[in-house]
């Protein structure tokens, strides 16, 4: 079976992908770029936002037309949005062969193989994960599932469900597995990284310990926490950060906004002042500290005065790297309640004005490691005649 795979949406997302390839991959099947070729196209979703909606559809519609016009025999589409709007999506586009949701998952194999689409019905090398990219010397540890926080605005619960934390053993297990593959660097990703463990038992394993269990049973030259909330970072995870040099001097710490009116609308848990003096120990505790953050305008009631105190917060911190999005409406959430009374074009201005602001920013910080000699993993060794 010649396996074609769209695989949209966050890095979280990834792991799902390379995890249901691997899988195929260990019934027989052959990943291919070749979409037009492809005996089967998976499609994972993404519901977060809108537009990431929109870009969900549009690769299954064009994964549609691909069947009726090529050689393709089956559509799968999985993920979030699939998991959110199964029925509707069967509804709409019945030439999908299969909708799963997370919980139907396993059904995967079985389904494929009554349609006569998988080689070997015996797993050949299961629960080894599929790279999908171009970088192999980067990967993701998908380290927990689900998400406990309450933001109004956020519709992740209502797909993923509740937080629940991946095994240790597993996560160790998985980890050598990614090194095996040609792994340098591994990045933890979850909805909060900061919550791993916390179901595990009282008295059971936190953040650190996985960490130090990695650096312990892997080589691996570098680890790296990618979303973690302000109030999971402990003084244990600083100590270790700051101290452990296979784990890089990188957080990325989402604050959304900086007013505290829009904060508490938001339902988020820190407030301006928390988040000035969480920033301040960190920088102060972690030398050469890169911090990442994401932030949402336009959020219901957002007025100009509390964008401009975003603004004002974001010169003052000083973020590496910012990543942005315009609030937009999300069945069954908090904030679907409130009136969606900031002007779309008004939106798009604040996400404009936010992005150019910390353009500056980005820049003024990159340029403290000019004239200084550090240590890099390199993607890719270029042609010294390419321009690119």
């Amino acid at each position: 079976m010649r396996l074609g795979v769209i695989s949209l949406g966050c890095d979280k997302a990834t792991v799902d992908s390379e995890r249901l390839v691997g899988e195929l991959v260990g019934h027989g099947a052959v990943v291919t770029e070749d979409l037009v070729h492809s005996d089967v196209i998976l499609v994972n979703t993404c519901g977060f936002i809108d537009a990431a909606k929109q870009e969900s559809i549009d690769a299954i519609l064009a994964a549609v037309r691909l069947k009726q016009t090529g050689d393709v025999k089956a559509v799968v589409a999985v993920g979030c949005l699939v998991q959110r709007y199964k029925k509707e999506l069967a509804e709409e586009i019945p030439e999908v062969d299969l909708f799963l949701g997370f919980s139907d998952l396993h059904h995967l194999v079985p389904q494929l193989a009554e349609r006569g689409l998988i080689d070997d019905p015996v797993a050949r090398h299961p629960g080894v994960r599929q790279f999908l990219g171009d970088q192999p010397h980067v990967r993701y540890l998908k380290i927990s599932e689900g998400c406990d926080h309450t933001c109004a605005f956020c519709a992740i619960p209502l797909m993923r469900g509740k937080h629940r934390s991946e095994p240790l053993d597993r996560l160790v297990r998985e980890a050598q597995a990614l090194e095996a593959q040609g792994a340098r660097e591994i990045n933890l990703v979850a909805q909060d990284l900061g919550h791993w463990g916390r179901d595990l038992g009282l008295g059971g394993p936190k953040l650190p310990d996985l960490l130090q269990a990695l650096l312990r049973e892997t080589s691996v030259p570098w680890y790296r926490l990618l979303y973690v909330y302000s109030a999971g970072v402990s003084q244990r995870l600083v100590d270790l950060i700051a101290h452990e040099p296979r784990i890089v001097p990188y957080l990325d710490m989402p604050i959304q906004h900086a007013s505290d009116r829009v904060l508490e609308r938001m339902r988020r848990p820190e407030r301006q002042r928390t988040l000035r003096d969480k920033l301040a120990w960190l920088r102060g505790a972690i030398p050469d500290l890169a911090l990442r953050t994401t932030c949402l305008v336009g959020f219901p009631g957002e007025t100009d005065d509390e964008f401009r105190v975003l603004l004002a917060f974001l010169e003052e911190a000083q973020f590496d790297r910012l990543g942005a999005f315009a609030y937009s409406p999300q069945e069954g959430t908090r904030a679907m309640q409130y009136p969606d009374d900031v002007p779309d074009e008004t939106k798009r201005d604040r996400l404009e004005e936010l992005l150019e602001v910390q353009r500056a920013i980005s820049a003024e910080r990159l340029a403290r490691f000019v004239g200084r000699e550090v240590q890099v993993l390199v993607d890719r060794v270029a042609d010294p005649l390419d321009d690119g």
